[in-house]
């Protein structure tokens, strides 16, 4: 069979395409890692254990922003997803007229095109106060527990957190609700069949059919709150000390980026860009734990069925 004319030409505009992504992420990968050397010379592997980062004494360690990032985004994960679900849920069956469930998908949908600065706006001008005015009582009625101990400030891990999740609910819902509707007919009318009620049919059957597009709604969700900027910057107090706190301002390594290096210079400038580098190793490192838990749930769905 012969080639339809161009054919080779498009098939090579194809693999540069596809090798493109790659070979710019090596890129980076480059660039990143040649201007962090200095800093992994000089600090090594005590940079991810250091809780210090004091530019005055050249002191630089990330341990501090490494478990802001880790708290942060999965408080926002843990608030995100089970919202999310139920809101996909609510949006692919008829509980509500047709009318107002297109209506909640478009404001839903719309969460997703907000700029991140504005998300930081409106958490300065409402969820700080409110944080800073419940979080005192939560320091005083369970301050005997370690994620509520101490003062509450309204810039906050919790304030960080509480933003992050609705800015992660929009990727969550989408994901969800397009697999719950792509779920064929028959698994729900063989569960009628077999004297299912309709929660049950959902809780056991439909559900369970969507966990691999769950899992990766959960993996892109999770990725995002890690690697968010603005918004977390302007909210979570940007705080270099250790803390374990929700009401106490903390860091991230997102946030550390943003706001020191603009005026960062000499072993600085080295270690943002080690501290650049970790962020993205460790966004890897949850994408391929993604992809491992992605796979087996799949297999483990097809063999169900």
């Amino acid at each position: 069979m012969k080639n339809f004319p161009g054919t080779d030409l498009f098939r090579t505009l194809c693999w540069i395409a596809a090798i493109a992504p790659i070979a710019l992420l090596g890129w980076i990968i480059v660039e990143i890692t040649s201007q962090a050397l200095p800093s992994i010379k000089t600090f090594g592997l005590h940079f991810i254990f250091n809780a210090q980062w004091n530019p005055n004494t050249h002191q630089y360690g990330i341990l501090a922003f490494l478990v802001g990032t880790a708290i942060s985004s999965s408080i926002a994960l843990l608030i995100a997803l089970p919202l999310g679900i139920a809101i996909a849920i609510t949006l692919s069956e008829n509980f509500l007229p047709l009318p107002l469930r297109q209506v909640i998908r478009f404001i839903v949908e719309l969460l997703a095109a907000i700029p991140s600065v504005v998300y930081g706006l409106w958490g300065i001008a409402v969820v700080v106060p409110l944080i800073q005015h419940s979080g005192q009582w939560l320091s005083a009625y369970l301050g005997f527990m370690p994620i509520f101990r101490g003062p509450a400030f309204g810039n906050s891990m919790l304030t960080a957190s509480l933003v992050l999740a609705l800015m992660v609910l929009p990727t969550i819902t989408a994901i969800s609700r397009t697999a719950l509707v792509s779920v064929p007919r028959t698994l729900r009318e063989g569960a009628y069949a077999l004297g299912a009620t309709r929660w049950e049919a959902i809780l056991g059957v439909i559900l369970p059919t969507t966990r691999p597009a769950i899992v990766a709604a959960t993996i892109l969700a999770f990725g995002r709150a890690m690697g968010e900027t603005m918004a977390v910057a302007m909210l979570i107090g940007n705080s270099a000390r250790l803390t374990f706190s929700l009401l106490s301002p903390a860091g991230t390594l997102a946030g550390l980026l943003a706001n020191q290096f603009a005026e960062a210079e000499g072993l600085q400038i080295s270690s943002l860009m080690y501290a650049a580098l970790l962020l993205m190793l460790l966004t890897l490192l949850v994408n391929i734990a993604g992809q491992i838990i992605l796979k087996h749930t799949q297999s483990t769905t097809v063999g169900t069925r």
